[in-house]
């Protein structure tokens, strides 16, 4: 009887992690369509208008030529040719964008502003993340302990200033947070905004998009064809992001510890379920011959 109602509370927190999830993504697809189809109709329309315009202007033209055009633009986009300016414009597979590159794909980051366009490119990018994205999982996790090993150490020494345990572990992680902040969080998109030409905001929602590694590709950094960039600048953005995402992982463990231990606290059933799901199956066997 108690196993049955024990799968009972399972099947529960089950169903209701698939409905809050779900819940979640509705809400979400609803604000982004009320935030961005009115744009996006805008910009539609205002294109069409250009394009009208400039077939007005130069009458030798004619609308299928300009599709034809307007197809050519779009190709070289795709394929990482920047179609402002002339052919001067600083290669895309220089070192540092190569090394930059390689950092997106086994951080799974992905822009989508830059892919092979070879067919031995793409069979070795395939290859190359396969091997490449657990590399960079077992360093995470390897530099998500380091940091946790320094943590640690600044609670050790806040001891003797400040004896109670729970406030030296709250104050310890308070500034753990806030100096991670400054450098990974804070500092960067002020350098991004400086040399982009960015707001603050667009250059803390180009780190934040890339630290989660969501990577929209709509705000890239070393992108401007019109700008002399220093030539490790892309590599050193390339580090920044990796060791940030060992930072931004090491919060994101704590903050589910947190959640777990407040959810634990409210709903107890939770937790022995947790421990349920913890048994190996081999046990699970065991016991249920019992």
């Amino acid at each position: 009887m108690a196993g049955f109602q024990l799968a009972q509370v399972k099947v529960s927190w089950t169903a209701l992690l698939a409905l809050a999830h779900f819940m979640y993504l509705l809400v979400g697809a609803t604000i982004f369509q009320i935030l961005e189809r009115e744009a996006e109709s805008n910009n539609r329309n205002h294109f069409q208008l250009e394009k009208l315009n400039f077939l007005t202007n130069y009458t030798c033209l004619d609308g299928p030529a300009l599709e034809k055009f307007v197809q050519v633009i779009l190709d070289a986009w795709e394929k990482g040719v920047n179609p402002s300016g002339n052919s001067t414009n600083p290669s895309n597979w220089d070192f540092s964008s190569s090394f930059f590159f390689a950092g997106t794909v086994v951080t799974t980051i992905g822009y989508g502003n830059l892919s092979p366009s070879t067919v031995s490119g793409q069979v070795f990018c395939v290859f190359y993340a396969l091997c490449g994205i657990p590399l960079n999982l077992a360093f995470l996790k390897q530099l998500g302990k380091c940091l946790t090993v320094h943590l640690g150490r600044l609670e050790r020494g806040m001891v003797p200033v400040v004896p109670h345990k729970k406030i030296v572990e709250a104050v310890a992680v308070s500034v753990f947070l806030l100096v991670g902040s400054l450098l990974f969080l804070v500092i960067p998109p002020m350098l991004f905004s400086y040399v982009e030409d960015w707001t603050f905001g667009e250059g803390f929602y180009f780190a934040f998009i890339t630290l989660s590694t969501i990577g929209f590709g709509d705000y890239v950094v070393g992108n401007d064809p019109d700008k002399e960039y220093i030539s490790l600048y892309r590599s050193l953005a390339g580090v920044w992001i990796i060791f940030a995402l060992g930072w931004l992982a090491l919060i994101l463990n704590m903050g589910g510890r947190i959640m777990e231990h407040i959810i634990s606290f409210t709903h107890p059933g939770f937790k022995r379920q947790q421990e349920e799901d913890d048994v190996p199956p081999s046990k699970l066997e065991d016991t249920s011959k019992i």
